[in-house]
């Protein structure tokens, strides 16, 4: 077994054990757009998932570059995770100079501006249920091996499957209710963002490092950790 093949199952064995009843729904997109970009080859990825109004919100991003564009997509309402939660069907762009001023003007513009020259965005959905989508960013021209592409949607449909299981298939107010405890969270998160940053005149990518590292290490939901953090009650991050 090579590198890359025991790499790739100790990913889904990781995704796998995070799929228990309280589960933390932001640190497990945050180790999913991390892996996808170590396994991959992409330069970032983004995920969006629709609140219980089916509007789409940023709820991971591999960087904070990536977090912006997804933002200038949902804030002009245009670009490809748009088209992919409409639609349910997948959307490639390997060369966003060549053609994607014309299918996306606001969008492609601010995506070449960040360093990204190739899209390729994912459905999130199980069945007919359409969750949202998993944008993936190249910073160079062209399209991804189908085999990338294969793997790449079945880590979305493993995160698909760990917010939409059964249960929650049947249940939709629980749904909307994960979904929106999900967005409530990330802006948590980011406040703690500003709040370490600023604290400790780092930029907002090493202060998401500082919150996920403590996260992990004692075993507690990335939320708690920056609540703690914008409440005061962790003031020792970073020393």
């Amino acid at each position: 077994m090579s590198t890359t093949d025991r790499r790739v199952r100790e990913t889904f064995v990781e995704l796998a054990d995070t799929l228990v009843d309280d589960y933390d729904v932001i640190g497990f997109l945050d180790l999913l757009v991390h892996r996808v970009v170590e396994l991959l080859d992409v330069e970032a990825c983004g995920v969006v998932l629709a609140d219980h109004h089916g509007t789409l919100n940023l709820v991971a991003a591999s960087s904070e570059e990536t977090r912006m564009l997804e933002l200038s997509q949902l804030q002009n309402s245009e670009g490809p995770c748009l088209d992919v939660f409409r639609t349910g069907r997948a959307v490639s762009m390997d060369d966003l100079a060549a053609g994607g001023d014309a299918r996306w003007p606001l969008f492609a513009p601010v995506a070449r501006a960040a360093g990204f020259t190739a899209v390729h965005t994912l459905p999130m959905r199980l069945r007919d249920v359409v969750i949202g989508g998993m944008n993936l960013f190249g910073s160079a021209p062209g399209g991804l091996a189908a085999e990338s592409l294969a793997l790449a949607q079945a880590m979305a449909d493993v995160a698909t499957i760990g917010i939409l299981h059964e249960r929650t298939v049947r249940q939709h107010e629980q749904v909307a209710g994960q979904l929106q405890s999900a967005l409530d969270s990330r802006i948590l998160i980011e406040q703690a963002k500003g709040v370490l940053a600023e604290r400790l005149s780092i930029s907002v990518d090493d202060a998401f490092a500082l919150l996920r590292d403590r996260s992990r290490s004692t075993n507690a939901k990335l939320r708690d950790v920056a609540a703690d953090v914008v409440a005061g009650t962790i003031t020792d991050l970073g020393t």
